[in-house]
This record gives C-alpha cells, structure tokens and sequence, in this order.
C-alpha cells in the first residue's frame, strides 16, 4: 500500500549506525596539533565529539542548525495538535497524539545534542520567543481540513526524512546520533499520513477531493523546505566541506520529488505541477522549482500563520514558568 514507503533511505539510517559504530572503534588517536586533527577527523569520515577540538565556526554552524532543527520540532507540534480531538476516530486520535508526543521528543534530543557545544537550552529557548532564531517555514502554513494531517504526513514528515537521513553522517558525533533515532520514528510519521491520504482517496468523491485540495496546498511549500536554490544558499558549501551536509540542496529536492511521484501514482491523486514529467536525458522528472520569494517573506515573518504561531510558543514559555522555577529550586535543593 505504502509504494516506495523510503525503505530506502531506511536502509541508509541503519548503514549509517553500523558505519558510525564502526569508526568508534577505529578513532584516531591525538597525535597531531588541533586544528590538523580535526581535519583529519572530517577527511576520515569520523565522528568530532564535544570534547574535541573545532573551529569556532563550525560550532556556531552546528549550533545555528540544531537550534533551528529543534524550534521546528517544537513549533511543529502546532498545526498537527488542534486536530486530536478532531481526529475522526479514536484511533485516528491515538497516532495523532503519540506523533505529536514524538516530535516534542525529537526537539528535546536535538536542544541536548546543542548543549554539547556549550550553549544553554534556555538561551536557545530566548533567542525563538525573542525572534532571534528561526524555525522551519512549512509549519507557517494552516491545517484547514483532516486531509492536511494526512498530507503533512506525507509531503512534510516525507521532506524531512529525504534532508535528514543524510544528517545520520553528519561530522559532529551528537548530532548524528541524535538524527538516527529521530529517522527512525519520522518514517511512522510518513508512513500515517500516506495512510490516511491513501484512506481518503479511495473513500467517496468528497474525501478524494479534500485530500487533492491538500496536496494541492502543500506541494510546493514542502518543495520549498529543502531551502534556496544551491546558488543562493549561504552555508551549504561550508557545511559540505565540513560534511555536517552531504548533499546540496538541490540534489535532496529533486530526489524528494522523484520519489513522490510514484507514490502519487499509489494514492491515486496527482502532484499539482503541469510541467512535471520524465526526463530521459537525465534520469529524473523536470518539474517547477517553488516560490522562493515566498519563502523569503515566510521566512521573514510574513507567513498566514507566523504571528500566531509565535504567540501560541511565547504563551506556552510563559506559562512554563513555574515549573522551570520549581525545578531549578529542586535542584539547588538537593545540590545543597
């Protein structure tokens, strides 16, 4: 049912911990100056640990990263949360709740992998609430109907499997660890929103066409998630030769696409793109790049839902409060 279902990339999450278990056992040993060793480290597929030496830029890169990568869990709980009780069955409700209850899991590993590189949780926490970082653009969108679960599930979860299973090898030790059990649980995600879409568009006319008006909605912002075109990225070359990156930008997008062009064929609805065909030449669908001005403009602040997601995360921070103070004061307590 699920067509290609990412077992794939699956497969690549689960090379990845063999080949990361692997270079634990054949770390090199200190034996030239800092700098020299950690590019030694990079060039021999090994894994930088917290305790290593790096390049203050390569630590701001990672932390601006995993900080965004971590909001976006976060933030990402909102369009999905109002639609448990909606859900239209208990079911339906369960998946839905133990998905969101994932994600906000998945923020919690990625703000620890963070605090591996010295700064505060709570400082990263400020610096969202504060507008001073960002977080994904796709989750500036609304959920208008049921279908939009599923086709977040599908397009969004599937998106993001496609741009992280390649973090699994990333450089930095923690992040990499942190992106193999976070793949792992992202393709559930995937596979229950494919499901749904699969459920609606094989039920009456009405629920076809609701779960073809959300892939009609969702298609291009998802395109958009994997970033700017490769010419006006700004770290993709950096982060690449520091192989915190495998793959540009553009190289991901098209691979998203090539993907879900079979499973539209599975679900029976189609990818809202009139140009999107084969191209034989180059073993890959030609199709119409998104907006990026609107990314842009998303990105900025200017999204449908960008001030009302940030008021519902400083509402939840502020009444968050007491329990941080009465932990912290737990914990002076036993320190004591």
């Amino acid at each position: 049912m699920y067509g290609n279902d990412f077992a794939p990339l699956l497969e690549q999450v689960d090379s990845a911990e063999r080949d990361m278990q692997t270079s634990a056992e054949q770390r090199l040993d200190h034996q030239t100056e800092a700098p020299d060793h950690f590019d030694a480290i990079v060039a021999a597929d090994q894994k930088v640990e917290p305790r290593d030496w790096m390049p203050e830029a390569y630590r701001k890169t990672l932390i601006r990263q995993i900080a965004q990568h971590a909001h976006s869990e976060i933030i990402g709980m909102q369009p999905e949360g109002n639609w448990i009780s909606r859900a239209p069955t208990l079911k339906r409700k369960a998946i839905l709740l133990a998905k969101v209850q994932d994600e906000a899991g998945h923020g919690l590993y990625l703000y620890a992998a963070a605090e591996t590189l010295g700064v505060d949780r709570e400082e990263l926490v400020e610096m969202l609430v504060d507008g001073r970082q960002k977080y994904s653009s796709i989750f500036n969108y609304p959920t208008l109907t049921w279908a939009d679960i599923g086709a977040i599930g599908w397009l969004v979860d599937g998106a993001a499997i496609v741009n992280q299973v390649p973090l699994c090898r990333c450089s930095y030790g923690p992040y990499a660890r942190a992106m193999i059990r976070i793949c792992k649980e992202e393709s559930f995600h995937q596979r229950q929103g494919y499901e749904i879409l699969h459920t609606l568009s094989h039920g009456t006319p009405e629920q076809k066409a609701m779960a073809q008006d959300a892939v009609d909605r969702w298609w291009y912002p998802s395109l958009a998630m994997f970033g700017p075109p490769d010419g006006d990225s700004t770290h993709s070359e950096r982060s690449m030769a520091w192989k915190i990156k495998r793959f540009s930008n553009d190289e991901l997008r098209q691979r998203f696409v090539d993907m879900c062009v079979q499973q539209a064929g599975v679900l029976g609805l189609r990818l809202p793109d009139p140009d999107l065909r084969w191209n034989e030449e180059r073993r890959a669908h030609d199709y119409t790049q998104p907006d990026y001005d609107e990314l842009m403009r998303v990105i900025k602040g200017e999204g449908p839902c960008n001030r009302q997601r940030m008021a519902h995360r400083r509402r939840a921070h502020e009444d968050g409060a007491w329990v941080r103070e009465a932990a912290r004061a737990y914990a002076e307590k036993q320190h004591a």
